[in-house]
């Protein structure tokens, strides 16, 4: 079964602890898992200078989670061999005041991918439904109006060329104190760590809930959502990997086709 099938998201997605601890993809070999993911990117990086060279196709993904799910790390470890010249990280912070001035789209349509590149979406335009609600910023009403928006707006993206895939990087309430702590107790990585982070805990159970609700609503086969069992940091990144591969195999990427000027062609 493809890994596709195996993490797909849909109507009745229910976000829960437990199933932030499943391995399917893992070996049970920590290290064997570990270089296939290495193995993987290598894979990956062939199909991207394929993409980048014939210039056809866009690839959306969009990376989605709680605080310390892993959404750097799977930049770092997936994406790491990529040529960056066909590969864009997009981080989306709080909007500034003239993003706020916008429609909340408005930032987001800007960093879509163009024609032979892979964008890399560091949370997205899933925070207008998900921390927003979690504060009532925005009430129930007009999160649907979103999610008919966000819709719209996905479907519009892979009719004008972009494959999308989003991917939610589920952890358990457990697993997130074990790295809050860790950043905490290492003085390294005190740059990580954020008082927010800690305010945002206590609506764990709403975020879940929210996580649900918006892959309810929004998955399509056209941008179709992924759950991904992250509190293994290395099946995270074997699962996105695989499901990445698959969708750039099925897109039967071509290098662009031979000048026909340049046969024969000799350099003196």
């Amino acid at each position: 079964m493809k890994a596709s099938k195996q993490f797909r998201g849909g109507k009745q997605t229910k976000i829960k602890d437990a199933d932030a601890e499943l391995k399917p993809l893992s070996s049970g070999d920590k290290a064997k898992d570990k270089m296939l993911v290495a193995e993987l990117a290598t894979q990956i990086a062939v199909q991207q200078e394929m993409l980048f060279a014939a210039g056809k196709h866009k690839v959306l993904v969009v990376l989605q989670g709680i605080d310390t799910s892993g959404k750097d790390g799977t930049v770092k470890d997936v994406f790491n061999v990529i040529n960056p010249q066909g590969v864009q990280i997009v981080n989306f912070k709080a909007p500034s005041s003239i993003e706020l001035a916008h429609d909340y789209l408005w930032r987001v349509h800007q960093q879509v991918p163009k024609s032979g590149d892979i964008v890399v979406f560091n949370r997205s335009h899933y925070e207008d439904v998900l921390i927003t609600r979690v504060h009532d910023w925005i009430d129930d009403a007009e999160c649907e109006r979103r999610y008919a928006q966000i819709r719209d707006f996905e479907r519009m993206l892979s009719e004008t060329g972009t494959t999308i895939i989003k991917c939610l990087l589920h952890i358990s309430k457990n697993e997130q104190r074990s790295r809050l702590q860790e950043r905490i107790d290492d003085p390294a990585k005190h740059w990580k760590f954020d008082m927010q982070d800690l305010e945002e805990r206590k609506s764990w159970d709403k975020y879940q809930e929210l996580f649900g609700k918006a892959i309810n609503a929004t998955d399509a086969d056209h941008a179709p959502w992924y759950v991904i069992p992250a509190n293994s940091k290395t099946h995270r990144n074997l699962a996105i990997a695989t499901i990445l591969l698959e969708t750039l195999l099925d897109l039967k990427l071509t290098p662009p086709d031979p000048k026909p000027e340049l046969k024969g062609l000799k350099i003196e």
